[in-house]
């Protein structure tokens, strides 16, 4: 094989013909002519096939020029919103610690609205290795300004000239990362002329050798060039990388603690049921209760009303219900902007299975305890389910077939018991009353929680007492 042909010979961890690429050129990338990625991505390419990981592999490809990196490697890949691979990257490895993460960024990703993200993955040491495409642009929508745009570049939002005290300095973020304590390895190298790409080539395996011998986080911050964002041809690109780029950010190894580094691990033993209990406060036999039926084997429960209203305290409390009935459960919430009477609503499930989304599209039974709430979610009650609605705001019924309706005048009932504040606890009650799946004795062990004043405990046990003898009354018409 000649030199020219092991130049430009694909590794085996890179398609051969790029068939998932649109159009009929199947062997070319669709980068601009003298773009820095394809470079870089046959040398990540070339590294995962020289230390075999490619099957355990998984490329995250966030928004930029970069986000169809699928085209060409042959790995696992994930597409995900501008800025947010870290975060995706940290579920995956998470979740299987054989994994090895790879988080593909340009800079207007990573140092503009990902900051956040990739600060704390590296301060968090997670298990994946990072690289940052510096190409001091922003290349795929339009050639703004980016955070490592330098001083005097003119971008399309720049016109006259990135201006210090403008628009600020560049931002080095080799440096930024490597002053953390938990992040083993971060360099910042180019790909500008043959020399250079060599020097990525054993920054890049070794970045990712330390992630497969399980040491941590690692990033390489690659200069890269964007003849089209500098608006020079290709053939300039290695002047001005040397002219303009190499004086501001400065090439090498800014840490390096893979070999003084232990194996990252974050196995964690799995809590026995008694701990489980005991965390749930189910450890006391007078805290676990059977239900009467299996009307919740599977339920999805909607509470929505005014902030201030006590919606999410209702939720909680049907939550721990179902907990000390031995039930899986989420509660989910949602607030409004207000601090008090704004919008609030939060979502119940409660299930003898796991559950797999704790949220709820169409609920079986929806607690509307105000009119726009009402109104936003009757259309989403499940065929055959329960709207209970606050009949003390809500004057005119709401109509909709193939669903029961019951109105609950939560207000004054909660009045007769001592406070309106209780009308939550009126329409947990009326839920128990209603479905007679969870006892007296469950109910008041429940309110005894979140309610350990004597006064607010028998004020509240009053209004749960009145809205489980409404529920009764209208289940069964007695």
């Amino acid at each position: 094989m000649t030199l020219m042909e092991k130049i430009i010979k694909k590794p085996s961890t890179m398609y051969a013909q790029f068939e998932r690429k649109p159009g009929a050129d199947k062997e070319n990338t669709h980068y601009c002519p003298g773009c820095g990625h394809g470079i870089i991505h046959k040398i990540i390419a070339e590294a995962m096939e020289e230390l075999g990981i490619a099957d355990r592999t998984v490329l995250i490809s966030p928004v930029g020029c970069s986000v169809f990196a699928y085209y060409y490697f042959d790995c696992g890949n994930i597409q995900v919103a501008h800025g947010r691979a870290p975060a995706v990257a940290t579920g995956v490895t998470r979740s299987n610690a054989d994994n090895l993460l790879i988080s593909y960024q340009g800079d207007g990703d990573l140092a503009a609205i990902g900051t956040a993200e990739i600060i704390h993955a590296a301060n968090r040491g997670e298990k994946m290795t990072v690289f940052f495409v510096n190409n001091s642009i922003y290349g795929m929508t339009g050639g703004q300004m980016a955070p490592t745009t330098l001083i005097g570049q003119k971008t399309a939002t720049t016109p006259f000239g990135r201006n210090a005290l403008n628009e600020g300095n560049p931002m080095k973020i080799a440096e930024m990362i490597s002053i953390l304590d938990s992040p083993v390895y971060v360099a910042r190298t180019s790909v500008h002329d043959i020399r250079h790409i060599m020097q990525t080539r054993k920054a890049v395996k070794k970045a990712l050798q330390a992630q497969r011998d399980g040491k941590g986080f690692a990033l390489v911050e690659i200069l890269a060039p964007c003849p089209s964002g500098w608006k020079i041809s290709p053939q300039q690109n290695a002047e001005w990388v040397e002219k303009n780029v190499l004086p501001v950010f400065a090439l090498g190894e800014f840490k390096d603690e893979i070999a003084q580094r232990d194996g990252v691990s974050r196995a964690r033993t799995t809590a026995t049921q008694a701990e489980l209990l005991a965390v749930l406060g189910l450890d006391s036999e007078e805290h676990v209760f059977s239900p009467r039926n299996e009307v919740f084997s599977r339920m999805g429960i909607l509470s929505a009303g005014f902030g201030g209203q006590g919606i999410m305290m209702l939720g909680q409390m049907l939550s721990l219900l179902g907990m000390r009935h031995g039930l899986s459960v989420t509660w989910l919430p949602s607030y409004g902007p207000e601090m008090r009477g704004g919008t609030a609503n939060c979502s119940v499930v409660l299930s003898r299975d796991p559950i797999g989304s704790p949220v709820v599209e169409s609920p079986e039974l929806l607690i509307a305890m105000n009119g726009p709430s009402l109104e936003k979610f009757l259309p989403r009650v499940a065929p055959g389910g329960l709207l209970l609605y606050n009949a003390s705001i809500i004057e005119q019924a709401p109509v909709r077939e193939g669903i029961t309706i019951v109105g609950v005048p939560a207000a004054e009932m909660a009045r007769e018991a001592g406070s309106e504040r209780a009308a939550n606890v009126v329409m947990l009650g009326v839920v128990a009353g209603w479905y007679d799946s969870f006892g007296p004795e469950a109910m008041q062990s429940v309110l005894a929680d979140f309610f350990p004043k004597k006064d607010l405990l028998a004020l509240n046990t009053r209004a749960l007492d009145a809205g489980m003898a409404w529920g009764k009354k209208m289940r069964t018409g007695q």
